[in-house]
C-alpha cells in the first residue's frame, strides 16, 4: 500500500459521492468510515478505489475549494467498451466531457480515461503514424481507440 494518499474535499454530499464511486468502479472497499453522530453524513472515509487509497472528507461548504483540472486522476482502460463504461458513468448527471480523453465527474473531480492503446499508439515506433495518432486525438473528447489505430496505422 502507497505512503500516498490524495485526501478529496467534498461538501455535504460526501455519502453521496461514497455510493457514486463505489458504484463506479469494481474493486472499491470502505476501509474506515467516521461519522461525527449516528444521524448525521459522514465526516470521513477512507476508500480504496483499484489498489489506490483515498481520503474523502466532508468539508462543509467548499465553494471556496473546488476541484480542479490541475489535480485530476488517469484510469487505464482496456479497449472501447471499458472506455465507454467510465466516460458514461462519470459525465453522467452533471458530468462534463473535456477534450483528449479528459472529463470531470458531477463532484467536479476531474479524470482522464485512457485506454492503453492511446500511450501505444503515441510512443509506437512507426513515428509518422504516432503523428497522426496524435492529431486525431487532439479533435476527440472521449478517446475512440479504433479511430487512434487507424490513424497510427494510416488507414
Amino acid at each position: 500500500m502507497s505512503k500516498l494518499m490524495p485526501c478529496l474535499w467534498f461538501d455535504d454530499r460526501i455519502d453521496e459521492a461514497i455510493d457514486f464511486y463505489t458504484a463506479t468502479f469494481k474493486s472499491t472497499r470502505i476501509h474506515a468510515r467516521l461519522r461525527q453522530a449516528p444521524d448525521q453524513p459522514t465526516f470521513t472515509c477512507t476508500l480504496e478505489i483499484e489498489g489506490q487509497m483515498f481520503l474523502l472528507l466532508n468539508g462543509g461548504d467548499k465553494t471556496s475549494r473546488p476541484f480542479t483540472e490541475a489535480v485530476s486522476f488517469v484510469i487505464e482502460t482496456d479497449g472501447q467498451e471499458e472506455t465507454d463504461y467510465f466516460w458514461d458513468r462519470l459525465t453522467a448527471d452533471g458530468g462534463e466531457e473535456s477534450m483528449c480523453g479528459w472529463c470531470k465527474d458531477k463532484f467536479g473531480l476531474s479524470w482522464q480515461v485512457t485506454p492503453k492503446q492511446l500511450p501505444q499508439t503515441l510512443t509506437g515506433s512507426n513515428q509518422e503514424g504516432a503523428g497522426r495518432a496524435m492529431q486525431a486525438m487532439l479533435k476527440m473528447r472521449k478517446i475512440d481507440v479504433a479511430a487512434i489505430e487507424r490513424a497510427y496505422r494510416g488507414d
